[in-house]
Protein backbone atom coordinates (compact mmCIF):
# COMPACT_ATOMS: atom_id res chain seq x y z
CA UNK A 1 0.00 0.00 0.00
CA UNK A 2 2.59 2.44 1.07
CA UNK A 3 4.94 1.65 -2.44
CA UNK A 4 1.23 2.78 -4.19
CA UNK A 5 0.29 5.70 -2.52
CA UNK A 6 4.66 6.34 -3.12
CA UNK A 7 4.22 5.98 -7.15
CA UNK A 8 0.72 7.67 -7.57
CA UNK A 9 2.49 11.02 -5.62
CA UNK A 10 5.68 10.28 -7.88
CA UNK A 11 3.17 10.54 -10.51
CA UNK A 12 1.57 13.29 -9.26
CA UNK A 13 4.54 15.74 -8.74
CA UNK A 14 6.15 14.13 -12.26
CA UNK A 15 3.00 15.64 -14.38
CA UNK A 16 2.76 19.28 -11.93
CA UNK A 17 6.06 19.81 -12.79
CA UNK A 18 6.11 19.22 -16.74
CA UNK A 19 2.84 21.17 -16.95
CA UNK A 20 5.38 23.91 -15.25
CA UNK A 21 8.19 23.55 -17.46
CA UNK A 22 6.20 22.52 -20.58
CA UNK A 23 2.47 23.53 -20.61
CA UNK A 24 2.07 22.62 -24.53
CA UNK A 25 1.85 19.22 -25.77
CA UNK A 26 1.37 17.72 -29.22
CA UNK A 27 -2.79 17.73 -30.41
CA UNK A 28 -3.88 14.23 -30.11
CA UNK A 29 -6.04 14.03 -33.45
CA UNK A 30 -3.48 15.51 -35.75
CA UNK A 31 -0.40 14.14 -33.57
CA UNK A 32 1.28 17.55 -33.79
CA UNK A 33 1.34 17.83 -37.56
CA UNK A 34 -1.51 20.91 -37.48
CA UNK A 35 -3.65 18.74 -40.92
CA UNK A 36 -5.60 15.57 -40.58
CA UNK A 37 -6.41 13.62 -44.38
CA UNK A 38 -10.14 14.25 -45.05
CA UNK A 39 -11.60 12.88 -47.92
CA UNK A 40 -8.30 11.97 -49.26
CA UNK A 41 -7.16 15.80 -49.24
CA UNK A 42 -5.02 17.36 -46.33
CA UNK A 43 -7.10 19.55 -43.83
CA UNK A 44 -6.57 21.98 -41.43
CA UNK A 45 -6.71 20.29 -37.69
CA UNK A 46 -10.04 20.92 -35.94
CA UNK A 47 -9.18 20.80 -32.84
CA UNK A 48 -5.21 22.79 -32.71
CA UNK A 49 -6.80 25.02 -35.89
CA UNK A 50 -3.26 24.02 -37.10
CA UNK A 51 -1.46 25.42 -33.87
CA UNK A 52 0.07 22.05 -33.56
CA UNK A 53 -0.08 22.32 -29.84
CA UNK A 54 -2.67 22.28 -27.14
CA UNK A 55 -2.89 23.16 -23.54
CA UNK A 56 -2.03 20.39 -21.20
CA UNK A 57 -5.15 20.10 -18.49
CA UNK A 58 -3.23 19.79 -15.47
CA UNK A 59 -2.11 23.93 -16.94
CA UNK A 60 -5.96 24.24 -17.73
CA UNK A 61 -6.91 23.63 -14.17
CA UNK A 62 -4.05 25.47 -13.07
CA UNK A 63 -4.94 28.37 -14.76
CA UNK A 64 -8.54 28.07 -13.98
CA UNK A 65 -7.53 28.16 -10.21
CA UNK A 66 -5.27 31.25 -10.22
CA UNK A 67 -7.81 33.41 -12.36
CA UNK A 68 -10.25 32.12 -9.53
CA UNK A 69 -7.88 33.03 -6.44
CA UNK A 70 -7.08 36.48 -8.43
CA UNK A 71 -10.87 37.37 -9.41
CA UNK A 72 -11.11 36.58 -4.84
CA UNK A 73 -8.03 39.03 -3.70
CA UNK A 74 -9.84 42.01 -6.03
Amino acid sequence: MLIASLALLATAVYYAALCALRPFAPCRKCRGLGEIQRFGKPRMCPRCHSDRLRLRLGRRAFNAWLRTRQAGNA
